[in-house]
């Protein structure tokens, strides 16, 4: 069976919002290696709506030739959890909605290796408040950033985890794996 595989940039007050504002100092290449590893263990995405409207809005315009990201999160298939979209431009792109877990479900049920989520925090709120998120990746980041959004807020209930893996880079970056208790 397949595993959802969130992957996120955090930092040490919890905020996962707009990483490019605070991520970039601590990035090198163990930090790399960890992304890239993540990358190649999944052959799908998956999506909130709000990240897949931001990364369509930007990948399709990629030159493959200039940014060496773009012919992979272009081909890769993606699946996009909504209520609101009926329709999804960019190429490779279902639109899951209305059962979310059973869609989720049935798709880690197919063949295949990791789907992986990028960004979209409500949506892993959501999977691991329903038990479908596998592995939570965290890159927690020593710093504090202040404001933005938090992967967990107020109200989002207790979910027990359990650290898998864990490692500190050369930048006093976190790589923290989680799975569930």
């Amino acid at each position: 069976m397949r595993k959802i595989v969130a992957g996120l940039f955090i930092s040490l007050d919890g905020v996962v919002e707009s990483p490019e504002k605070w991520h970039f100092p601590y990035f090198n290449d163990e930090m790399g290696e960890i992304v890239g590893s993540q990358m190649e263990q999944a052959d799908a995405m998956l999506l909130g709506r709000r990240t897949y409207q931001e990364f369509a809005a930007h990948w399709p315009h990629e030159d493959p030739a200039d940014n060496p990201f773009a012919d992979r999160m272009n081909n890769t298939p993606k699946y996009v959890v909504t209520n609101t979209l009926d329709t999804a431009e960019w190429q490779n792109t279902t639109i899951i909605k209305g059962d979310v877990v059973s869609g989720l479900t049935e798709l880690k049920q197919q063949p295949g290796k990791d789907i992986g989520i990028t960004g979209s925090a409500a949506l892993v709120r959501s999977l691991l408040a329903d038990g479908l998120l596998d592995e939570l990746r965290l890159l927690v980041h020593p710093i504090v950033v202040g404001s933005g959004k938090r992967l967990f807020e107020e109200g989002t209930g207790q979910i027990p985890l359990q650290l898998a893996d864990s490692r500190t880079l050369s930048t006093g970056v976190l790589s923290l794996t989680y799975g569930r208790a």
